[in-house]
């Protein structure tokens, strides 16, 4: 009797054990269920138009600077053509403030000048035999007045003309050309909008990444800024689980931890960067030790290195603390 009670003590003893040891394992080996979250990149088009081309498919992996697709463009086109046409008007004016007159209309002014330079010669000349006449009696005063006018007449010309050239050879004045190089910005400046404008009908792939939806297809209307493409880079997966608050205490960004899937031949290394600051499935009601056990905090864990690629949006997974991390 006293050897059946003995071995019964033992049983239970072993039975302990077991379940301490159990227990220490689950506490040791904590495991927290979640799923693969994609920050996916949306690409789309600040200007709205007809989808002309979509240049990929759902599925494919595209590169940098890939072509994604394009959109109607004529009306940019014709209208980035007459901004380009004004610019260079504009360009023109500006320069043309900045210079005299032109050779032929200068030479024009410099013949007048010279004419003008002899007929003052001459005038003073017969100035002078006017008077000789009149000191020697044979013409009158008013004929030597007659040609006194003359004389102011020519030399008023001469200085005439001479301003003339002189204006003809400067450039515009300087609040003239201060507007005219304003003029040329201004319309450098519409250009450019107008190239923007055409460019953006052509999106290209800002990075690598995997096409995971297209949203419009060929002929249909584009309105702006709506997603036409999805991209998922590789780089973008990152783990969300959901920890009790009995452990959430224990977890700090910046912590190793490892994922687990189904069909991953080996764990995922990934580092938490995110820990929820409210709890979620929160009871609206005070607080008790029963109720406690039904808070859980979402924490997020980057993938480390292209580890992240082996993961898919959606898919469940578990997260278990890396070997060595602190508990």
């Amino acid at each position: 009797m006293l050897n059946l009670i003995h071995r019964i003590q033992l049983l239970v003893g072993a039975l302990a054990l077991v379940a301490l040891t159990t227990s220490c394992m689950h506490k040791t080996e904590s495991s927290w269920s979640g799923y693969v979250e994609g920050d996916y990149v949306y690409v789309s088009s600040p200007v709205g138009g007809t989808l002309q081309d979509l240049s990929v498919r759902r599925g494919q992996t595209v590169d940098a600077g890939a072509p994604l697709f394009r959109l109607e463009s004529e009306s940019e086109t014709a209208a980035r053509e007459e901004a380009a046409a004004r610019a260079v008007a504009a360009q023109a004016e500006a320069a043309n403030t900045t210079k005299g007159r032109r050779p032929d209309e200068l030479a024009v002014t410099d013949a007048q000048l010279k004419q003008a330079q002899a007929e003052a010669e001459r005038a003073a000349t017969e100035f002078a035999r006017q008077q000789k006449l009149l000191a020697q009696g044979f013409i009158s005063q008013s004929r030597l007045d007659d040609a006194r006018t003359t004389v102011t007449e020519t030399g008023q010309r001469v200085a005439e003309l001479n301003a003339a050239l002189r204006v003809a050879r400067l450039p515009a004045r300087e609040d003239e050309r201060v507007a005219a190089r304003a003029s040329a910005q201004a319309a450098q400046q519409a250009l450019r909008q107008s190239e923007w404008r055409t460019r953006q009908k052509l999106q290209s792939s800002a990075t690598k990444g995997l096409v995971a939806d297209t949203f419009f297809r060929v002929g249909e209307w584009v309105p702006p800024g709506q997603p036409v493409i999805s991209l998922l880079p590789p780089a973008s997966t990152r783990a969300r689980f959901f920890v009790p608050e009995s452990e959430v205490a224990s977890l700090a960004p910046g912590q190793a931890v490892t994922l687990h899937c189904d069909g991953c031949a080996t764990p995922i290394n990934a580092r938490v960067e995110f820990i929820a600051t409210q709890a979620e499935y929160t009871p609206p009601i005070i607080y008790s030790n029963s109720q406690r056990s039904r808070l859980v905090f979402m924490v997020e864990a980057r993938p480390q290195g292209d580890d992240g690629a082996r993961l898919k949006p959606g898919q469940p997974i578990d997260v278990r603390r890396a070997a060595g991390a602190k508990s």
